[in-house]
């Protein structure tokens, strides 16, 4: 009669891998891929092509040549989509060797330096856009407007709708937000039509809010994230820039706030990132509405006209501390005090 080897809880298996969910994100963020394909033409493909080789052949080389490792990651889908994601993040005229560079950081700093998938503290794609903010803010800022299909290298720039948020409160002058799209444009990413100067589209998965709720839509049907972070991030900046609105004119209106920049991309496909958010509902909430906050204050008041990506980074590291004050029940019953 063979042993009888009981493991640890749980028992219960089910159909959710890694790669089921990875996979499943890459799908939900195609429409706002193609919708850059559109805008930005040949410079979009460059860009997301050069972010998503270079992040899986980065972690190929790692894993064999670094650490050894004879089981390959490449095909769980998560360098693929951590490529897509920072690429997301890039202008479509970047070149090609800040791209790498940007690379090198998601997957050897912000990913593989803390073990790998499941391991990493922080958005490997949001480590590897922070780090080329920083080392290369000229470029990193520089935005090609809409429209231009054959453009790369040399494209027309122009100010984004947060460039004009910024400067129209640092100057108190409300008048100057009159130069932003209206709110429709900014939901479908016609940026440039809807204004007598060209603005600037911003970065790739930035440009159209319809494609990214597309997206969202998709990730709920599928159960592949929860409503927790992206509406709690969203209503927490709706409120907040309101508040900031009916202060003063020269806050611009909070729809037009939360369809501009990275906050749509943020709270739908970065700060729900599985391994860097809390494990629990209210959690996730509360973290969810700390981003909202940290990305108001950093957008009015800090030195960059984007926050998002830095209010996720910090939270990122407050996430241990979330789910170690924030835990979930335990099964079992509570022995009677005698």
């Amino acid at each position: 009669m063979g042993k009888l080897i009981v493991s640890l809880s749980p028992h219960a298996h089910g159909t959710d891998t890694v790669e089921r969910n990875m996979y499943g994100v890459i799908i939900a963020l195609l429409p706002a891929l193609l919708v850059s394909f559109y805008f930005f033409g040949i410079g979009s493909a460059i860009v997301c092509a050069t972010s998503v080789a270079a992040c899986v052949l980065l972690e190929w080389a790692i894993n064999k040549f670094m650490l050894k490792n004879e089981r390959t990651t490449i095909c769980d889908g998560s360098a693929i989509l951590t490529g897509l994601l920072l690429g997301f993040n890039l202008p479509s005229n970047l070149p090609i060797w800040i791209i790498i560079i940007g690379a090198i950081f998601a997957i050897g700093v912000g990913k593989m330096s803390f073990g790998g998938l499941g391991n990493n503290l922080f958005n490997p794609a949001l480590v590897g856009r922070a780090a080329l903010l920083v080392a290369f803010p000229a470029q990193m800022t520089t935005w090609p407007i809409g429209g231009q299909l054959t453009s790369y290298l040399d494209a027309e720039t122009g100010a984004t709708p947060l460039a004009i948020m910024k400067e129209a409160i640092k100057s108190g002058d409300a008048s100057m937000l009159s130069e932003l799209p209206p709110i429709g444009n900014l939901l479908v990413g016609n940026h440039v039509e809807a204004c007598l100067d060209p603005l600037g589209g911003g970065a790739l998965g930035e440009v159209c809010a319809l494609a990214l709720l597309l997206g969202l839509a998709y990730m709920l049907w599928k159960k592949i994230i929860t409503w927790h972070i992206p509406v709690s991030i969203i209503g927490t900046v709706f409120v907040f820039s309101g508040l900031c609105h009916l202060a003063s004119p020269a806050y611009a209106d909070p729809f037009s706030v939360i369809l501009s920049g990275g906050l749509m991309l943020g709270a739908i496909f970065m700060a729900t990132d599985y391994v860097t958010s809390p494990m629990t509902a209210k959690g996730q909430i509360i973290y969810g509405v700390a981003i909202g906050v940290l990305t108001v204050v950093i957008r009015n008041w800090g030195a960059y006209p984007e926050g998002m990506s830095f209010a996720i980074l910090i939270m990122n590291a407050f996430t241990p501390l979330i789910n170690m004050y924030v835990k979930p029940k335990r099964f079992g019953e509570v022995p009677e005090q005698k």
